[in-house]
């Protein structure tokens, strides 16, 4: 592989490995083994596995930290300048070192897997080192990263490098406070967007999620739908939303990395995922959010066709559907419900409705009348300026008005304290 060189280097193309791109060697055939449960695989990519874990851990050096040398980062960050997108908010190193740690432990999983009892506890100890040095080098006490970014936290969750719970749970809402702040546009690259989603859910705060994947704005993906797309963009503004096309030397208007979120929509909104390599043990579990009617995911396994899929009805109900192959079974989590096992055929359930009112998509130009009319929103404007300014606030609101015209009216003092209170709007 050649890697482009920092351009304080001339442009000079120099060999090495590139965190998330070169961990294919350990990603890639992990993924396969997973989807197809083939141990054949692993057995064949063993050596590359581990001679990619070796090469960077040489790189590394025996504080276990990747910080030398070029890397691509978070590739494509909206926050990174047009001819320089390497130039991320998550620090290269704290992602390389990240990424280090996640082949680590997945040479030490696959190495286990093929009864290499040496090779798996030489791995797992390589893994609790990086984990550690990492923690110690990027993470405060209190549970912030270095970074401070959606990624890094996504990372942290995700990579099972935090193993605090409470400090887990803190990242967690830390990262759900950054998509609110961000007003819940995107804030990742190209390594960090496959994390996002599914890091937030896992840490209770699937509604974020939700708002993310609903946003229309620009950074978000569904931007580019507003714009005419049918493909996936390289970049978050390919075509940018005056129309015009991205001036930089490199976009392209069909590449699927910033798409990845379709993973999580497969497996968390729609409910399939698979329980055992192979697809022989299948997960149906569903979470219906808010802003969609029904979702459906399909997949052919080993076993012949597996479906998961949900649909609103009346009377506050959701209807959730499974087909399970033969020879197949499948653990059923289901909102109100005890967990459940059962086998192959078509199944059918019927759950309380619990998707609540679609996500309100709030920005400067939202008439002022649909803002206070959010309770949350209602409170919050209460708390940032109390009593009777609050009152005066909503009381005297011109219906049509912009959130933008309403707090420009508002005498400086309060402007400062609304500004303080919803920094994702200004």
């Amino acid at each position: 592989m050649l890697i482009p060189a920092h351009p304080a280097d001339g442009g000079r193309a120099q060999p090495g490995p590139a965190a998330g791109w070169s961990d294919a060697a350990t990603i890639v055939p992990r993924l396969l083994y997973e989807r197809f449960g083939d141990l054949g695989v692993l057995r064949d990519q063993l050596a590359s596995m581990q001679a990619h874990v070796d090469l960077v851990a040489r790189e590394a050096g025996p504080n276990r930290l990747w910080d030398d040398g070029f890397q691509f980062g978070d590739w494509l960050d909206p926050t990174a300048p047009e001819n320089a997108p390497y130039a991320s908010k998550t620090d290269p190193d704290l992602l390389a070192t990240a990424y280090f740690q996640r082949s680590a432990a997945l040479l030490a999983e696959t190495a286990e897997l093929l009864g290499e009892d040496g090779l798996a506890r030489d791995a797992l100890g390589l893994a609790d080192e990086i984990r550690e040095a990492w923690v110690d080098e990027y993470v405060t006490p209190a549970g912030r990263t270095m970074s401070d970014s959606q990624t890094s936290y996504a990372l942290a969750i995700l990579f099972d490098l935090e193993r605090d719970p409470v400090r887990r749970q803190k990242m967690g809402d830390r990262l759900a406070s950054l998509v609110r702040q961000a007003a819940f546009t995107i804030g990742t690259g190209m390594l960090g967007t496959p994390h996002v989603a599914p890091a937030l859910t896992a840490t209770g705060h699937l509604d974020i999620a939700a708002r993310l994947l609903l946003q229309t704005r620009y950074p978000s993906w569904l931007f580019p739908v507003t714009m005419g797309a049918t493909t996936i963009w390289e970049r978050w503004d390919s075509l940018r939303p005056d129309g015009s096309i991205n001036p930089s030397r490199m976009t392209s208007f069909n590449h699927y990395v910033l798409g990845s979120v379709a993973d999580w929509l497969h497996s968390t909104i729609a409910g399939l995922s698979s329980a055992a390599p192979g697809y022989r043990k299948i997960m149906v579990a569903p979470h219906p959010i808010a802003g969609l009617h029904h979702a459906r995911a399909a997949l052919v396994t080993p076993y012949g066709r597996t479906e998961v899929g949900w649909e609103a009805g009346h009377l506050g109900r959701i209807e959730v559907t499974a087909l399970i192959p033969p020879n197949c079974t499948a653990t059923v989590r289901l909102h109100g419900r005890a967990e459940e096992q059962i086998g192959s055929g078509r199944h059918c359930w019927q759950i309380e409705d619990v998707r609540g009112e679609p996500p309100q998509l709030y920005g400067l130009e939202t008439q002022i009348s649909h803002f206070l009319n959010d309770p949350l929103i209602a409170t919050r404007v209460s708390s940032a300026l109390r009593g009777e300014e609050a009152t005066k606030m909503m009381g005297g609101m011109i219906p049509g008005t912009s959130v933008r015209r309403t707090f420009h009216l508002e005498t400086p003092g309060n402007r400062e304290r609304l500004a303080a209170e919803f920094p994702e709007l200004l």
